[in-house]
């Protein structure tokens, strides 16, 4: 029986590398049944919106998703479908694995980390505003929540992947409160 999945293949060079990616699962076997919902560009002209609610409803149904590039409107009165995502679907983590690669000459050798980065707060809650004109300020949010979620997933990650450290990177010298309550 086929799989239901929310295929979002994004906008720009979106398509085009959606497209790869489904052939790459067609070729490997996969049963999969493709809801193709747009987001970002495509949806602001068809729903008004970046991220519509028959998306997030098909994300939610499916509990899976397969997401391409989506471009983020630079600009005044649009939101990053992007952030609208993570929001919505309390997507929290992000996972950034940083390895070489053989036969690939590099400037350091045997690297293998993975990045484990909190993705609804600090400056990604991208609370901002015009304070006067040419002057604007971003919030940087750090809850203890948040805090604490992302340090035990990246602990059990480590511990899930046999990793023998984990180090966290912050600016506590600078921004004692902020970074500080974090590192609490």
């Amino acid at each position: 029986m086929a799989r239901k999945v929310t295929l979002i293949p994004g906008d720009g060079i979106g398509p085009e590398i959606t497209a790869s990616a489904l052939k790459i699962f067609e070729a490997a076997g996969a049963e999969i049944e493709w809801e193709s919902m747009p987001a970002g560009l495509e949806a602001m002209g068809k729903y008004g919106v970046p991220v519509p609610e028959e998306l997030l409803d098909s994300i939610k149904r499916n509990k899976i998703a397969l997401k391409g590039p989506i471009t983020t409107i630079v600009g005044k009165g649009f939101s990053s479908a992007n952030v609208t995502l993570r929001k919505e679907l309390g997507l929290y983590s992000n996972l950034r694995p940083v390895r070489t690669v053989k036969g690939v000459e590099t400037h350091y050798k045997n690297i293998d980390l993975v990045i484990v980065r909190e993705n609804t707060e600090d400056l990604y809650s991208g609370i901002e505003h015009l304070i006067t004109p040419g002057v604007s300020e971003s919030i940087k949010v750090i809850t203890y929540h948040a805090s604490s979620r992302i340090a035990r997933f990246a602990f059990e990650y480590a511990r899930k992947n046999n990793r023998k450290k984990v180090a966290a990177v912050h600016k506590a010298n600078i921004m004692k409160l902020t970074d500080g309550m974090f590192l609490d």
